[in-house]
């Protein structure tokens, strides 16, 4: 009878939790899509300058409205500008200002949040009761709200779409930070003498930075979306800027004889929210404990 051992070194060589993660992330094939065209969008945006075969916003008189060829490959607008390096030049507005307004949603919400819940009592209470009445507005229509109070502009409106999106950060970590603060280590920097601005920013934060990350990934895509919706509507870019949202405003006037105006920058919307979303879920599974064991 033979007993089967396992070498030592075998034995002590674990993967790394980023090892583990990284195992878990390539067997969703969906994640490996989203996160390729994700790459080649941004990779696109940086190298636009090189990349776009015309300057964004350089006009002519006689390729005005042209079908796409060799030439202009997304075809022409209005002026003769070329479409597809429009929309190159439009993935560096779109995907930054996507950015700025999440990491404006993710910072004060998420402060917000955590600091209601650990304070607790009346503090918390008038938190929450704050949170529900902004979150009674679609954040779509909060946002526009704010735009008309501070002016219509591409910044303008990321910045108003980033403090719709506070409520719905502060409820998830307000929620995360209800049951992390009753665990025996917050108990412990409480018995050391921890203050609550140190509990705060050395230990409930840092643990809740996977609830975070997931949340962030999979709000981009909607706040791509929403910026590109307030351009549509003409609160966000102003021509000429090559924002998608704005370029689909531009092209709806010629959707019926000049069809790619309106197709392409609508297409690389589409592709940009879909890349983003299917990451995000795919993080949402791959960094869930309850999910860990199924992947």
């Amino acid at each position: 009878m033979s007993v089967a051992t396992t070498s030592p070194a075998a034995a002590s060589v674990r993967p790394s939790p980023l090892g583990l993660a990284w195992r878990r992330w390539k067997r969703g094939p969906g994640a490996v899509i989203g996160a390729t065209i994700l790459v080649i969008m941004i990779v696109g945006a940086i190298l636009s300058p090189w990349i776009a075969p015309f300057d964004w916003n350089e006009t002519r008189v006689g390729p005005r409205l042209v079908a796409p060829s060799a030439e202009f490959l997304f075809g022409t607008d209005l002026y003769g500008r070329d479409i597809f390096s429009r929309v190159l030049y439009g993935a560096r507005i779109s995907l930054s200002v996507g950015v700025a307004t999440v990491a404006i949603a993710l910072v004060f919400g998420s402060l917000f949040g955590v600091t209601i819940a650990y304070l607790g009592g009346r503090v918390e209470a008038l938190g929450s009761r704050a949170i529900d009445v902004m979150l009674g507005f679609p954040p779509i229509v909060l946002a526009i709200l704010i735009v008309a109070v501070l002016g219509v502009g591409i910044w303008t409106a990321a910045l108003a779409v980033g403090i719709a999106g506070i409520p719905r950060f502060a409820r998830v970590v307000r929620g995360a930070t209800l049951s992390l603060k009753e665990q025996l280590f917050i108990d412990a920097a409480r018995a050391l003498g921890a203050g609550s601005r140190r509990i705060i920013g050395r230990h409930l934060l840092p643990n809740l930075t996977p609830v975070l990350i997931v949340l962030a990934s999979l709000d981009l895509g909607s706040a791509i979306l929403s910026t590109a919706t307030l351009s549509f509507l003409g609160l966000g870019a102003q021509p000429p800027t090559p924002e998608w949202g704005a370029m689909l405003n531009a092209g709806r006037e010629f959707m019926r004889y000049a069809p790619w105006t309106m197709i392409f920058p609508g297409l690389a919307l589409f592709l940009a929210v879909m890349a983003v979303n299917l990451v995000g879920d795919r993080l949402s599974q791959v960094l869930d404990p309850k999910q860990r064991g199924r992947l």
